[in-house]
């Protein structure tokens, strides 16, 4: 089996303008930065050899390449995923991560999480990868891996940085998928109490109120529209199935995640901000919170101008959003392990007074 490693330019061979390097993976050798890889081919490429260096994570930090059971002799910066509830501070979270030299991050939603669901789907119905299956499943098998595995690698570019960011809220649904494809993996999940997200995505309908939501919930009373959020197959519902079933994952898979309370990181975003440079395992960077990177919003269209994904220049504190008391109290009554695992300092509700 051969692995692609570099390109070379041969500057002696005018009929060729370029060469692909082929090492057998059996005898590859590592190095920890092009510059020793190009000064042990000296000796062996005709006249000089200029590498061109798009190995994401050799031009911003030299880093040991790993063993990968698809393409071992390929450095690849780390992916970072970031997922979580809605409405609980990922838009500033990127923000804060894009501030970081060594973090590559845009901000804005991605596909690739989408996409890969959709090759599973594709390919788990494809009567020839089933026949192929029957035939020889492991080696099947293992080139739908090694394709998917491509696939997520092509995506994930982020030029000099060790790390890249990519946001969406459907990687909290497939953490384990994620994982075999990528083990190097790390997921931030944002978490918010429940009360403000539900205050929250009622005060912007409110403000947007001639228009519906995506999930046809505008024609519902308030409690009704909050009882359809928490819902299964919706935005709120499904993100809390996800969370709860955290709990069945095994050790080695939770110590991917980090949990993110947007309350911690408001009170406190110089030390929440270098915890999660640390886990990352980043250098510490001071964050001028004052002056975050904006770069160009989001597209809030998508979902009816429900769900904003506003950038400020600088930390700006949201408004705490009031939420009717029989609303407050239904969610702290069905969703009570959330507040107990996440938020045991926030005070349960009181019951209403009975008649008198």
């Amino acid at each position: 089996m051969a692995a692609q490693v570099a390109i070379i330019r041969h500057s002696g061979m005018r009929s060729i303008n370029f060469a692909t390097l082929i090492l057998d993976t059996a005898g590859l050798c590592f190095f920890n930065s092009a510059r020793e890889l190009a000064a042990a081919l000296a000796d062996s490429v005709p006249a000089r050899a200029q590498f061109l260096c798009r190995m994401p994570g050799l031009q911003g930090r030299d880093r040991l390449m790993r063993d990968d059971p698809v393409s071992a002799a390929v450095p690849h910066p780390g992916l970072v995923c970031v997922t979580g509830l809605p409405r609980a501070g990922s838009t500033l979270l990127c923000q804060i991560l894009a501030a970081h030299p060594d973090i590559a991050c845009d901000g804005h939603s991605s596909p690739l999480c989408n996409t890969l669901l959709a090759i599973r789907r594709q390919v788990s119905a494809d009567e020839f990868f089933l026949s192929q299956l029957d035939a020889a499943g492991a080696p099947a098998y293992a080139r739908l891996q090694r394709a998917m595995t491509g696939y997520l690698r092509g995506w994930v570019d982020g030029g000099d940085a060790a790390l890249v960011v990519d946001k969406n809220r459907a990687w909290l649904h497939t953490i384990e998928m994620a994982l075999a494809l990528a083990p190097e993996l790390r997921m931030i999940v944002c978490l918010r109490d429940l009360t403000q997200i539900a205050a929250s995505i009622e005060a912007r309908h409110q403000q947007t109120i001639l228009v519906d939501f995506i999930d046809g919930l505008a024609d519902f009373d308030r409690f009704g529209r909050a009882d359809a959020l928490f819902g299964k197959g919706k935005v709120i519902g499904d993100a809390l199935v996800s969370l709860n079933a955290v709990n069945d994952l095994p050790a080695a898979a939770r110590e991917r995640l980090f949990f993110l309370r947007f309350e911690d990181l408001m009170a406190n975003p110089a030390a929440v901000t270098a915890a999660l440079f640390a886990w990352l395992g980043v250098a510490p960077q001071v964050i001028d919170f004052a002056n975050l990177p904006a770069g160009p919003g989001e597209s809030d269209s998508h979902y009816r101008l429900k769900y904003p994904h506003t950038r400020h220049s600088a930390l700006t504190q949201p408004a705490r959003h009031e939420l009717p008391a029989r609303i407050t109290r239904q969610i702290h009554a069905v969703w009570g392990w959330y507040y107990e695992q996440w938020y045991p300092d926030v005070q349960q509700p009181s019951a209403p007074a009975g008649p008198r």
